[in-house]
């Protein structure tokens, strides 16, 4: 498989390629790239098969590299800002990784680079979006086993080390996933994350509360473990509104 890196910082892309050559040897760099520019021109002439990009370049945002190039591929995104994921999406997304990135965020959107692969071979071609979205969750309770559609998640919650899962019915359970790796595995007209800690379905919002500084607090139902406030970061309104009324 080949890649190509769109990023600035070349200390940033050192560390990309160093855990690429551990976790993924067989993937190939065969281009790093660090403008907008340089990028658009490169991506007319060359084939590739995936891209990893940072979205804030010297001469603009990696986004302005898909307005002018047809971008049928998956885009792995690697940055430190958390307010384009939805943007992200719409662009081929199939990856947001915040930095600093570890090696199990990464892995977890190669996984997801070939189940697109798979699919796109056995569909004879679709969208990024439509072939990574996940449709059940596996998780465990003691000793026994589940599978929880979907359809039947109001929410997730990141609880230190852990990633929660909270069903409609009020059932929460361990998922052995990122929150990076888990946002561009969901269906986004139905999901958003709305900060660091919480992806929300909007089937669960029950009530939207005008909060400080312009921010919205939302009221979940089945409530938020030990009445957890649950506040749209500023980062996030923007998207978050446009997701509201899209």
């Amino acid at each position: 498989m080949t890649a190509i890196i769109i990023e600035d910082e070349p200390l940033a892309v050192t560390e990309l390629e160093s855990v690429l050559h551990e976790i993924a040897p067989e993937i190939e760099i065969i281009a790093r790239l660090d403008s907008v520019r340089v990028s658009v021109k490169w991506l007319k002439e060359n084939p590739v098969d995936l891209i990893f990009s940072d979205i804030h370049l010297g001469d603009g945002q990696s986004f302005d590299i898909f307005r002018q190039v047809s971008v049928k591929v998956p885009v792995i995104f690697i940055t430190a800002y958390d307010e384009y994921a939805l943007q992200a999406f719409k662009n081929q997304g199939i990856g947001y990784i915040l930095k600093p990135f570890d090696k199990q965020e990464i892995s977890q959107a190669l996984e997801n680079v070939k189940n697109w692969f798979v699919k796109e071979q056995s569909t004879g071609g679709q969208s990024v979006a439509d072939a990574a979205y996940q449709e059940r969750f596996l998780v465990q309770m003691g000793a026994r086993i589940k599978s929880v559609p979907v359809n039947e998640v109001a929410y997730f919650m990141a609880d230190g080390k852990y990633l929660m899962l909270y069903t409609f019915e009020g059932n929460g359970y361990v998922v052995d996933q990122t929150m990076g790796g888990l946002e561009v595995r969901l269906e986004p007209r139905s999901f958003f994350r709305v900060n660091r800690k919480f992806i929300v379905n909007y089937q669960a919002i029950k009530d939207m509360i005008r909060y400080s500084n312009s921010r919205i607090k939302i009221i979940l139902s089945p409530a938020a473990p030990e009445d957890m406030e649950v506040i749209v970061s500023n980062e996030r309104m923007k998207e978050f509104k446009e997701w509201l009324n899209r």
